[in-house]
């Protein structure tokens, strides 16, 4: 069985080779032992700590083949971003030129830094192991934050974003940070990709520009990467997308990959899910319609996938002694459920 639930710092060597596995870009799990450790202890605290409103949390949760004891896959939640660090984007504006003496009107586009996603929930740090890309696996890993979301809104931003990946090639450059590199940061894309990840933003207050850039100034490679997602963050997207989430013309600051948001409350598949009380029985009505199915505690939090018959009508629903055990539940608990 695969079940999902927070991690533990027992899980140090599975989740640094997730971080190796996952490559260039993946700023959330920089290689280094004790960032990836501060990462777990982290963690561990947001899901234990008592709060009235979302700080500088961080839910990180593993998925578990239960079967060998391996963990295959990763995702998490920021509570609420730029709490601690800054956390910059580049905003895609539009300036207008005209003069009624020569009769000329233009429209130029821009791209401003700010700030503006401070104190959002931030949806991260989503990786599934090769041999696991399979049947509704991804969907599991992606949609079970959701759960999260929809059981503990207190504790999260009321807006929800999440950063695509945007495009580089096989060695980690990226056609957008060219430039960037060139007459700014002076360092290569990867380098400061990393320093990003691990916290260590000054240089960017330091060395960005701090003007606003015209789009039409850039390289036309830079320029044609803007707001584009990698080959490989493309299914992604398109899950967010049908969870209610928009691009509204934010990108990120080295690669422009485009970021995504959504109203904590309006996201499909908080909205979709619902709390049933738990029946255990061993007699179960056989159904082919699979859901996301989660307790509602929060430091044993666990949730997997599995086969229901739910009969809409009623507020309980049955499952079997092993789905039970594994999900941590009792007669008469509440489980939330979602259809996948």
């Amino acid at each position: 069985m695969l079940i999902i639930r927070p991690i533990r710092h027992t899980d140090f060597d599975a989740l640094k080779t997730i971080a190796v596995e996952s490559g260039h870009g993946f700023t959330s799990l920089p290689v280094n032992d004790q960032l990836l450790a501060n990462r777990i202890a982290r963690s561990e605290a947001s899901f234990s700590k008592h709060i009235t409103h979302p700080g500088d949390e961080g839910y990180l949760m593993v998925l578990e083949d239960t079967d060998s004891g391996d963990v295959v896959g990763t995702c998490g939640v920021e509570a609420a971003v730029g709490q601690q660090d800054a956390f910059y984007h580049y905003r895609l504006g539009t300036e207008v030129y005209y003069s009624g003496q020569i009769g000329v009107r233009n429209e130029v586009e821009t791209l401003t830094l700010c700030h503006d996603y401070t104190g959002s929930a931030e949806l991260c740090t989503l990786f599934l192991r090769q041999s696991y890309r399979r049947g509704l696996n991804g969907r599991l890993l992606s949609r079970v934050r959701f759960m999260l979301l929809a059981q503990f809104p207190e504790r999260f931003g009321e807006t929800v974003i999440a950063e695509m990946r945007g495009i580089s090639d096989e060695n980690g450059s990226s056609p957008f940070y060219g430039w960037l590199q060139e007459y700014f940061l002076g360092i290569e894309f990867t380098e400061a990709d990393y320093l990003s990840g691990v916290g260590q933003k000054a240089f960017m207050a330091e060395m960005m520009p701090r003007s606003p850039v015209y789009v039409c100034l850039l390289p036309e490679a830079a320029q044609r990467v803007i707001g584009e997602v990698h080959h490989n963050t493309r299914p992604a997207l398109s899950m967010l997308q049908a969870e209610g989430f928009r691009w509204r013309n934010y990108i990120d600051i080295f690669d422009a990959g485009p970021t995504v948001e959504c109203s904590r409350d309006d996201i499909r598949s908080v909205k979709e899910s619902r709390l049933y009380t738990v029946n255990i029985s061993k007699a179960l009505v056989e159904s082919e319609v699979q859901y996301i199915v989660a307790n509602t505690l929060l430091d044993d939090f666990r949730a997997t996938l599995t086969t229901l018959h739910i009969d809409e009508d009623s507020d309980t629903v049955n499952i079997s002694p092993a789905l039970a055990k594994a999900l941590l539940l009792d007669v008469g608990q509440a489980m939330r459920v979602l259809a996948i």
